[in-house]
């Protein structure tokens, strides 16, 4: 930093903050996800297990597979 000169160390300012993450989009993130908050609220406890139970399912048949490569 010391060897840096005085009058570039806006631009080096501006160019670190360009390359962090912004809160911004983690806001917009954190919104659209807790949009989905109850979003099975309407379902009977026997119809959620089931859902639960057949997405537990298709994970297992996804990701749990030999692949050769």
């Amino acid at each position: 930093m010391n060897d840096i000169p005085v009058n570039k160390l806006g631009e080096l300012y501006q160019l670190v903050h360009s390359m962090s993450s912004s809160t911004k989009p983690k806001e917009n993130l954190r919104k659209k996800i807790l949009a989905f908050g109850g979003a099975f609220s309407d379902m009977s406890n026997e119809d959620y297990e089931d859902f639960l139970n057949h997405t537990k399912q298709t994970r297992v048949k996804l990701f749990d597979r030999s692949i050769d490569l």
